[in-house]
């Protein structure tokens, strides 16, 4: 079975944001405390310990940008959804929300 799964860096992964396809998303896999705090615009979240009762729902998406703090849960949660058969992934390595923050780039908090 031929995958589609790839993976960016978080630098990349800001000159994507703004363009994102109707059936595109940022998937951010911190605890719903660390999303609050500071997250991607338009992201959503799951926590990389729930994201495989969620799969049939993301498969509905043509593209889906895996992130996290440092990069090593959303490589967790990435392994997790190939296992249910995603092959719309897109990991975000080498890098995760503490690297966007650090570069400047716009952040959403709450909800």
């Amino acid at each position: 079975m031929k995958t589609s799964n790839s993976s960016i860096n978080i630098n990349s992964l800001h000159g994507r944001v703004k363009e994102l396809g109707k059936k595109e998303v940022v998937l951010d896999v911190r605890s719903r405390e660390e999303y609050m705090d500071g997250h991607v615009p338009g992201s959503i979240n799951i926590p990389r310990d729930e994201v495989a009762r969620y799969a049939a729902k993301l498969k509905s998406y043509d593209r889906i940008y895996v992130h996290c703090q440092a990069g090593k849960r959303a490589q967790l949660a990435f392994a997790d959804l190939e296992k249910q058969g995603l092959t719309n992934l897109v990991c975000v390595t080498g890098g995760g929300m503490a690297d966007w923050i650090e570069a400047g780039y716009e952040i959403d908090k709450g909800a």
